[in-house]
Formats: C-alpha cells, structure tokens, sequence
C-alpha cells in the first residue's frame, strides 16, 4: 500500500494538537482562581466544587472607569427610573448620582444613625411603584434602648429632591445590643412588592446562638411588606414559637442579596469568620447552621463550636472561601456582554476585587476574579438599566464596567 505522508503528517498533527487540547481543557478544569493556604486544612469540602472552582477568563474585551471619586464611605447602591443612582453615606445621608456618574448632591432628613464600627446608613431600595410614589426604602444601624439594631425605614422623595419626606421606621431587628459588628442589611424586592431583609448576629460570642434561635431576628433573612408587616406566605406565619417574619436562619452576617432573574430565586453572600465565606440559595425555613457549622476558625485560630461543617437539618453552602474575600453586595447580571449573562457579580472587601460566579444548575463551575490591581475594597455592585455593571467602593469610588 502506497502512503501519503503529507496527509499522514497533516493526520498526526491534527490528532497531537488535538491531544494538547483535551489535556489543556483538563488542567484548566483543576485549575482554581485561588492559591492560597486555607485557614482550616482539616476542614474538607461537602461535595466536589463547592470550593476552589476551575478559573474562568472572560474572552469579552471590557473597560472599567472611575466615574466619581467623592462619595464619601458608600455602602449600598440602587438605581432610580431615570438612570440616576442613590449611594447611601454610612455617616446618614443619601447620594443622589447622575446618570453618567459625574456629579451627586445629599439627600438629607434620614432618621439618626449609629455609624460606629460597622453601622451606619447602610442599604437602600427603590419602590418598583417609585415613577408614581416617589417611596425609597432604606436599612441602618438605628441606636434603640441601650444599644443598637437593625432597622428598616421608608420615606418619600420631596419634590426638589433635596430631602426624605415623613420618614418611618417599618422594621426593628431585635434584640437591640451594645455593639458595632454584623448588621447585615441588604434590602431586596421580591416579585410581588415584598422586601426580603437581611440580618447579622451582631457578632459576640453572646449573641450568636441568636441565629438559631426563632424567637428573634438576629441571624435572620426576613420577609416584610412595605409597611413592615409579615409577608404573606411566610413559613413560620402559623408558629407561635417562631417570628412571622422570618423566611430563613442561622446566617452570620448577610451582606448581600439577590434574586436571580432567570428562576426568581433568593441568593445570598454571607461573612464566614476566619475562612468559610459563602454564597447560598436560600429556601423558606431553611437552616443555614451559623454557628453550628461552618468551614472557619475563630481569628484567634481557636474551633467553633465543635468544629463540625455537616448536620443534619442544616444547609450546606452552594460554594465557600477559605480564605476568605469577604463577599458584599452581589447582584446578577443581565446586560450587554453575554458570556456574563446570569452570572453572579460579588463585591468584596478584603479581597480587593470583584468576584466573577459562572451558576449552571445551582452548581458554582467557575470563577473569576476582576480589577484585582485596583486595591480597592467593593462594597457594593449593581446591574444597571444601561447594559453595564456599577459597584461601588470604600474609599468613595463610582466604578463602570461596560463592553468596549
């Protein structure tokens, strides 16, 4: 038989760059975004992939800018119809942004804040109804009896849009307690006009039991109406052992919320303490195990609790952290690069970056991390009506990113 070795070579080397291929796809799957040495080495994962997932690359040319650089301590972010934004001030007052970013006024009349440690002016949300009542509704660390808590309040935007009008508190997270730490505070609307609210533990040692405790709304997701009563369908409605505002519990410190537009389901990102940091999708009555389980330590390096990260009757996170990025506002996107479509954006803090997460079927299968060089701690992202992603920072900064 005669041989054509230029087809032979042509044949070879298609199947070797082939091979290259498949074992590059290979290592790229075992290849996490993450390198660093986890803080608790003995604590492993529940299932494969709920930690250090395969790194992902966007292959979308993007640009980011710095739009403004005044914002003062922003902490949250929400778009009004009209394209301008409102960034909360953790000091009491409310940023009232261009559409293109360059030049905010305060909105003021907010009702006092305690903004020690990590309280403050804190989340903020439009009415969907906004075009006809002008409602914006907003979370704080309001001081209360001895201490402080997390509240929730609603007002109306005077007409020269230069302060809120009637303001009233519609929700108080108590116990009331003498601290600074984890108020969680993230507000979002659900599809029938309900806000779901989160709640931290406040942190101490005293505290957290808290979170598995139903009697109170500490460590809590909770679901109200706009007048801060239980929503409807709530699932401890008919408990007399439990507050009817609860929709889930056992959550250290929830300082992100967001429903995913494709399925209408309820995400949250939540501050693991020394490692654990996690994203998860959150069921009515469901117990998300702070403090029973978690995969952290103590900052001093000390157990929690019995140092077990499974139990029966309590969630497992979708996808952890150790160490952590201290995950903030998260928002999924929906604008004009498509390989971003449903993917969750993070903001986060000690990370200095923001977290791109690629969902398929409730599963995390990849991660990537942006403006990593920009030394910033994000607080807050937003998934705006003009196709690009804003996030907010703590040192002030409005930030685009949007395709090239």
């Amino acid at each position: 038989m005669k041989i054509n070795y230029k087809i032979f070579a042509v044949v070879a080397l298609s199947f070797l760059c082939s091979c290259d291929s498949k074992s590059q796809n290979k290592l790229d799957v075992t290849k996490s975004v993450e390198t660093g040495k986890p803080n608790s080495v003995d604590l492993k994962p529940a299932f494969s992939g709920q930690t250090r997932i395969a790194a992902v690359k966007s292959k979308t040319e993007y640009k980011t800018e710095v739009l403004n650089s005044s914002l003062g301590k922003p902490w949250g972010i929400a778009q009004l119809p009209d394209g301008r934004f409102l960034v909360t001030e953790k000091s009491g007052f409310v940023n009232l942004v261009a559409a293109d970013g360059k030049t905010n006024k305060k909105i003021q009349g907010f009702p006092k804040v305690d903004a020690s440690g990590q309280g403050g002016l804190l989340d903020v949300a439009v009415d969907p109804d906004f075009q006809n009542n002008k409602m914006i509704f907003w979370s704080f660390s309001e001081p209360f009896e001895k201490g402080n808590l997390t509240s929730v309040a609603k007002g109306k935007l005077s007409a020269d849009e230069s302060k809120i009008e009637n303001p009233q508190v519609i929700f108080r997270a108590t116990p009331s307690y003498d601290g600074k730490l984890h108020y969680g505070s993230r507000i979002v609307f659900d599809k029938d006009g309900n806000l779901f609210v989160s709640t931290g533990e406040r942190s101490d040692k005293v505290t957290r039991p808290l979170a598995q405790d139903l009697t109170t709304y500490l460590g809590k997701i909770v679901r109200i109406t706009k007048d801060g009563k239980p929503a409807s369908g709530n699932p401890f409605l008919n408990n007399k052992d439990a507050k009817p505002e609860i929709y889930s519990y056992g959550h250290r410190n929830v300082q992100g919320l967001a429903i995913d537009p494709s399925t209408g389901e309820l995400w949250n990102s939540e501050f693991g303490p020394r490692g654990g940091d996690e994203i998860n999708l959150i069921k009515p009555a469901k117990n998300y195990g702070w403090p029973t389980i978690t995969y952290g330590i103590e900052y001093s390096g000390d157990n929690i609790g019995k140092h077990i990260t499974q139990k029966e009757g309590m969630e497992q996170p979708v996808y952890y952290w150790d160490p952590v990025i201290s995950p903030s506002g998260i928002t999924f996107y929906t604008g004009s690069i498509d390989e971003w479509k449903n993917n969750l954006f993070i903001a986060c803090l000690s990370g200095e970056h923001i977290d791109r997460i690629v969902i398929k079927d409730n599963k995390v299968v990849g991660e990537e991390r942006l403006l990593e060089d920009d030394g910033e701690r994000f607080r807050d992202v937003l998934d705006a009506k003009d196709g690009s992603l804003y996030a907010i920072t703590d040192s002030g900064k409005l930030y685009k990113i949007s395709k090239k």
